[in-house]
This record gives C-alpha cells, sequence and structure tokens, in this order.
C-alpha cells in the first residue's frame, strides 16, 4: 500500500505522533503535557493543551518524514476523556480527564437504570461526566459531547460530532446493536449531544484545509475515527489471531484478548471493545508491578533477577496485592495479599511473588475462557515487566502457550496501523 499513514496518541503525559508506511516504521516524536489540574476527585485540563502538543508532536514529525505524503491520520486518547463543544468545536467546559471521579451523584443514576454490563457505570465513566457536565451553565452552548480523541480528530477535519465504538463504550453505547440504547432517556441525556458513531479507522473527511497548511499535512489528507489508547497499544502488537492475548506487566495487570464474540462481566470488571466483526475482551487485576513494589525496590528486584530458577519453581501459592481487595480474576473487594510462608532468601521469596502473578494471570485467561473466549493461543507482553527474561520464562510455564515481548508497545504506532489498515474487517 503506497503512502504514509500517521498516528495520534494524545496520552497524560504527553502527545506522541508516529508516521509508518506498508514497510514498517518511519519516525516517532513526542511533546509533552503538563499534570492535570486535580482537586480530590476532580481532574481536569485546558484540551487547548492537547492541541498544541500534537502540533508540536506533528511538527517534530515533519523534520524527518515527508508529512505531504501523508494519506490517512488516526487519532487515539485516554478512555473515558470527556468535554464539551460548541457548533464550531470550541471547548464550553474543560476536559474531564479519564480519572475524574466528581461525577459520584451521576454514576448513582447511572447504575439505576443501566445494564449491569454497561461499560458507562462509573463515577469515571464518561457518562457520568456528560451528566455532570450538563448539569453547568457553560454546556448551555454545547453543541457536541466528545472524547479526547474525538476532539482532535475533528479539529484537524474541521467537523466535529464523530466518535468511534471504542471510545464511546463509556458513554453507554451498546457495542453489540450498535445502537444508543433506549435508557439513556431515562437520564435525560440529549441525543443531539451525542456523537456519530463510526468503526475505528473508518475515514470521514478530509483535512480542514487551513490546518494542512499551517501542519505541513496534504490537503487531501483524510481524518479518521480512531480508538482508545488501550486498544491502539494492543493494535500495536500486531496480534491478529483470536486467542492472541497481550498481557500488560504495569503497576496492575491487565490482560486483553482477542475473541470473536463479547465477553461481558461487570461484576468482574470485564467488558469488550468491539474490532470491526471481532472483540478484545479484558479485564485488570490489582495484582503486579504495584504488589511487587511492596516488598522491593526497583534496584532490588534487578539486583535479585540474576538469581531467579524459573526451572525450579518454589512451590509457594502466593496471591500478591498492594492491599487489600481484587477485581479479576477474583471479584472480591476485601481479598487479603497472600505472600507467606516467606522463605528466608531474598531472591526465592522474589520469585515466589512472581510465580503468584504468573499464576494471577494464568487464572484470569483461565476466567475468560469459561466466560466464552477461545483457546489461549498465544500470550504477547507489554509493560515494564515485560523486560525481565526470568519472569517471561515462568510465565511461559504458568500459562502453556508461547510467551514473548512485544516489539512495538506505543499507541501511536497502534492508531498508526489503524490509519494504514482502515476499518478492521
Amino acid at each position: 500500500m503506497a503512502g504514509v499513514f500517521l498516528g495520534i496518541d494524545v496520552g497524560t503525559g504527553g502527545v506522541r505522533a508516529c508516521a509508518v508506511d506498508a514497510r514498517g516504521m518511519l519516525g516517532m516524536e513526542s511533546a509533552p503535557l503538563p499534570p492535570p489540574r486535580q482537586d480530590g476527585n476532580a481532574i481536569d485540563q485546558d484540551p487547548e493543551l492537547w492541541w498544541d502538543a500534537t502540533v508540536i508532536a506533528i511538527r517534530k514529525l515533519g523534520c524527518g518524514v515527508d508529512l505531504r505524503a501523508v494519506d490517512r491520520v488516526c487519532v487515539d486518547g485516554t478512555s473515558g476523556t470527556l468535554l464539551m463543544i460548541d457548533a464550531a468545536g470550541r471547548p464550553c467546559t474543560p476536559g474531564l480527564m479519564y480519572n475524574d471521579a466528581r461525577a459520584a451523584t451521576e454514576s448513582a443514576r447511572i447504575a439505576a437504570v443501566a445494564p449491569a454490563d454497561s461499560g458507562a457505570h462509573g463515577a469515571s465513566s464518561a457518562l457520568a461526566k456528560l451528566l455532570y457536565l450538563s448539569g453547568r451553565s457553560e454546556a448551555s452552548r454545547a453543541r457536541f459531547a466528545v472524547h479526547q480523541a474525538d476532539w482532535i480528530a475533528g479539529r484537524l477535519a474541521g467537523h466535529h460530532g464523530i466518535s468511534d465504538e471504542n471510545n464511546v463504550l463509556k458513554l453507554g453505547y451498546d457495542p453489540v446493536t450498535r445502537t444508543w440504547p433506549a435508557w439513556l432517556d431515562d437520564l435525560g441525556v440529549s441525543r443531539e449531544l451525542l456523537p456519530k458513531v463510526l468503526v475505528p479507522g473508518t475515514s470521514f473527511g478530509e483535512i480542514d484545509s487551513a490546518i494542512a497548511s499551517a501542519l505541513g499535512l496534504s490537503p487531501a489528507t483524510r481524518i479518521a475515527a480512531g480508538t482508545t489508547d488501550g486498544v491502539a497499544a494492543f493494535i500495536a502488537t500486531r496480534a491478529d489471531t483470536p486467542g492472541d492475548a497481550v498481557t500488560s506487566l504495569g503497576t496492575t495487570l491487565v490482560v486483553k484478548l482477542l475473541t470473536t464474540r463479547p465477553i461481558f462481566a461487570a461484576d468482574q470488571g470485564v467488558y469488550s471493545h468491539r474490532l470491526g466483526e471481532r472483540w478484545l475482551a479484558g479485564g485488570a487485576s490489582n495484582s503486579g508491578g504495584g504488589a511487587l513494589l511492596a516488598h522491593f525496590t526497583a534496584a532490588d528486584m534487578e539486583r535479585l533477577t540474576p538469581q531467579l530458577q524459573p526451572e525450579t519453581p518454589t512451590g509457594l501459592d502466593y496471591y500478591p496485592l498492594a492491599k487489600s481487595g481484587e477485581r479479576f480474576p477474583i471479584a472480591d473487594p476485601a481479598l487479603p495479599a497472600r505472600v507467606t510462608p516467606r522463605p528466608l532468601d531474598d531472591h526465592r521469596f522474589f520469585q515466589a511473588l512472581l510465580e503468584g502473578i504468573a499464576g494471577i494471570e494464568a487464572l484470569a485467561y483461565r476466567r475468560l475462557a469459561e466466560l466464552g473466549a477461545p483457546k489461549l493461543r498465544r500470550v504477547i507482553s507489554i509493560g515494564g515487566g515485560a523486560k525481565n527474561a526470568a519472569w517471561t520464562e515462568i510465565r511461559r510455564r504458568a500459562l502453556g502457550v508461547s510467551v514473548t515481548v512485544a516489539e512495538e508497545t506505543e499507541a501511536s504506532y497502534g492508531a498508526a496501523l489503524l490509519a494504514l489498515r482502515g476499518a478492521p474487517p
């Protein structure tokens, strides 16, 4: 496929822009973002900061990539980050960030009418934010409720009110029926505020000519519906067959599995993003790197890693947690950590913790299978823990399938691949 394809990732710490062609990555640049404003549960940011960083990142990329050759652009953003804009696309409100949880009252209203498997539950959901913002005076001139990725894509196109099937999940959209459900009317949600929903990767217009000129892009460049940062990171791994899974070994343990049917288990925090006619089912455990840091520093773990012996399991049955409470694969808000008995040797204790997290990962994939997911085929690892080769071997033994480390994990690269491929089948 001829041409260059641009992916833009609007993250929490900055914006990344990545260019690819059919042969691979051509370049990647970034621009930082200041921390969001925070006052208790209220966490927001001026959307203009996102745009300014996007412009800087694209211009930096243009120093090494011919932007005039860009055929299509996709944008991903943090899931659940929402703002309201007027008919011209100007922000009427701050952008309420993905982890803004001020809308507790609105969350309770949603809980009273939304199906249990809806992605709109919780004070940090996009729908709770919409209900909260709708009660503010500045929202009286709002024309659209849009997500972070929607607004950047809309500004590039000079055409707003477009979203994608991944970002709208937490706004109440039903990805199975591909409709805005009737129960939104019970909450008084104005249908006129809701965006038109497209399959991720679907082109919806050409770039605004003035923006193209300012950024050095061709006026024929097309803007496509994007996705969330999490889905873009999955796409970046190039996992593409049902049964392919991606495990994120960060502060928490997050698993995502490509399936042929949607899987929802709201009581365990399991939900599915739609990828064309396939689905990305996932859940998150409270175990992970944070549970390790409760016992060892990063320097300690680096020192102890050469002493690990994956071929000689400790036999200890741990369930490491940073504090009591678990979401998935065991849904128990009071579940205590299980990290005893402790061996005398630190390296044995460290290995037992790693084995325990690997066991949780294996249990998570078994739970997804029990809920209807396909048989686990392979696991691709991302996150800081993926760099530990001994832990990878421990996990391979626990999972019983191939475990590899992703060559690329940046969400902007995934967004660029989505731009290249277009809407998935």
